[in-house]
C-alpha cells in the first residue's frame, strides 16, 4: 500500500475509523434542517481527494472493499463507484457504495476525507426545482426553517448530474454546513449505473 495514501489517512481503514465522526455530523446536520432521515436509505458516501495520484491510489485500495459498478465521466472527470461486499455501517444506516471522483481541474478541497452522504427520497419530479417542491412538501419543517439558513450558515445547491449515457437524471439537493454535506436524490446509485448499462 502506498505510504503516500496512509500519510494522507486515506486508505479504507483509517477512513472506516472516521465514519462515526462524519456520520454524527450529517446527523447534526439533519437536525439543523429539521428533516429525518432515520428511515430512509443512505445511498452513497463520497470520498473528496484534491490530487489525481492520491485518487488513484485510493481507488485500487478502495476496489479491495467491493466491486466497481461504474467508472463514468462526469463534467469531464472520472466518478469511480464500488459496491461494498460489507456495506458500511453508522448512526443506523447501512451505506452501499462509495462515491470516489478524481479530482477536478483547478479545484481543491479544504480536506481530504468524507465529504457527503447521499440519500434516496422518492419522487418522480422531472426537474431539481419540481424535485424541491416534493422534498419540502415531505418534510413540511424544511420549508419553514429554510428561512433561516443564511444565519445557520447552510448552503443549499440544485443540481441535475448526469453521467455519459445514463439515462436517469439524478436531481439533486444539496446541503452543505461545517464542511459536511447532505444530498436528497431520487434514485439510488445502484439504479442510475443500471440506466447507464442499459444504454
Amino acid at each position: 500500500m502506498s505510504q503516500k495514501l496512509i500519510n494522507a489517512e486515506l486508505t479504507p481503514s483509517q477512513m472506516k475509523s472516521k465514519l462515526d465522526e462524519f456520520m454524527n455530523k450529517i446527523q447534526s446536520l439533519s437536525e439543523v434542517l429539521d428533516i429525518n432521515l432515520a428511515s430512509f436509505q443512505a445511498d452513497h458516501i463520497a470520498l473528496r481527494i484534491n490530487d489525481a495520484q492520491l485518487a488513484k491510489q485510493a481507488h485500487d485500495e478502495w476496489k479491495k472493499e467491493g466491486k466497481v459498478i461504474s467508472e463514468a465521466k462526469i463534467n469531464g472527470r472520472p466518478i469511480v463507484v464500488i459496491q461494498f461486499e460489507n456495506p458500511l455501517e453508522s448512526c443506523g444506516w447501512q451505506i452501499e457504495c462509495l462515491e470516489l471522483p478524481y479530482p477536478a481541474e483547478g479545484k481543491r478541497y479544504p480536506e481530504q476525507n468524507w465529504e457527503h452522504v447521499e440519500f434516496v427520497v422518492p419522487s418522480s419530479a422531472q426537474t431539481a426545482e419540481a424535485y424541491l417542491i416534493d422534498i419540502k412538501k415531505q418534510f413540511p419543517a424544511l420549508n419553514e426553517c429554510w428561512q433561516r439558513f443564511e444565519e445557520l450558515g447552510v448552503k443549499t445547491k440544485l443540481s441535475s448530474p448526469k453521467g455519459e449515457g445514463e439515462r436517469l437524471n439524478n436531481l439533486t439537493v444539496a446541503f452543505k454546513w461545517q464542511g459536511v454535506c447532505i444530498k436528497l436524490h431520487p434514485h439510488s446509485l445502484l439504479d442510475i449505473v443500471a440506466s447507464e448499462q442499459r444504454h
